[in-house]
């Protein structure tokens, strides 16, 4: 895992946060930098991500497509996303002429209307996406018509900031998680944008609702969270703490409780996305004005 994020740092790209799980067996690591740079490092990453990550030996709990399964381009605004199109358009572009690696477009820069999220490339697992491939039944965005034999394919997209957030269920059966998912999500009558799984994840030894909010303004995490507890009464079991998965939005916590009122547990200031991005500026200012001494000291921060 060292060695995946330290793929990543190279001049004008912060790694801002890696947050990895052994029962998922999964890493998210956060990155922000300039446009060009930050393309660099994902190839570099994904370049480590071939050579480390063999999905034929892969046994975690977490659906996946590559060892290097979502590369997201995140626009910060509706107006970052055109700018965000064209860098994931070429990263497309590097990961096949660099690595021969198949890639698919989800999100903004989908082209096709029935795959547009991750989910829809999963279904069926990584031998079903293999099959569809090699019969044409899909066409990878760039690179080969084939998935890599051991790192599998490349999700490259473009989306706003999500929130990905689990709640334990200490007292849960993998059938009672599943039932929890199925009712919180947005298919089953839950609120816009919210994707859930029910899993059981053998090392903790619970079961647990992993959820991703990709519309925080619809469904803040307040509200998803108490839902997923009031699915859990209604089984008769109790809905443990919550997890954070990576950095979250601060608007996605004004006006409502505090993250430890919310269950959120070891949550801390610097998941705050907003609070990296400031940092990311002054420092980027700082080299502008040649003021090396105020970049290193941001950098060491």
């Amino acid at each position: 895992i060292r060695a995946l994020a330290d793929a990543c740092r190279r001049p004008r790209v912060h790694v801002l946060d890696v947050h990895s799980d052994p029962d998922h067996h999964r890493s998210v690591i956060t990155l922000a930098g300039e446009p060009l740079a930050l393309q660099e490092a994902l190839v570099s990453l994904a370049g480590e991500c071939v050579d480390r990550i063999d999905l034929r030996r892969h046994r975690g709990a977490h659906p996946r497509t590559g060892a290097l399964d979502v590369a997201p381009i995140v626009a910060m605004t509706d107006d970052d996303i055109p700018f965000a199109s064209e860098i994931a358009v070429g990263l497309a572009g590097r990961l096949a002429a660099d690595l021969n690696l198949p890639v698919f477009l989800y999100g903004a820069v989908a082209t096709h209307p029935d795959r547009t999220r991750p989910r829809d490339f999963r279904r069926g697992g990584l031998e079903e996406l293999g099959r569809a491939v090699a019969d044409g039944e899909i066409v990878p965005d760039a690179g080969p018509p084939r998935l890599h034999p051991s790192a599998g394919a490349v999700l490259v997209g473009v989306r706003q900031p999500l929130i990905a957030l689990n709640v334990w269920l200490p007292e849960g059966t993998l059938t009672e998680a599943r039932t929890i998912a199925a009712r919180v999500r947005e298919a089953g009558g839950g609120p816009p944008g919210v994707r859930a799984l029910g899993l059981y994840l053998p090392e903790a030894g619970m079961a647990q609702v992993s959820m991703n909010i990709e519309d925080r303004r619809a469904a803040p995490p307040a509200t998803v969270i108490a839902l997923v507890r009031a699915e859990a009464e209604r089984l008769g079991i109790e809905a443990g703490d919550a997890e954070l998965v990576g950095l979250i939005p601060g608007d996605a916590l004004r006006g409502g409780p505090s993250p430890s009122a919310l269950g959120i547990a070891g949550f801390r200031p610097g998941q705050l996305l907003e609070l990296h991005a400031r940092v990311v500026e002054i420092q980027r200012q700082a080299i502008e004005q040649d003021d090396e001494e105020a970049a290193m000291l941001l950098l060491a921060a």
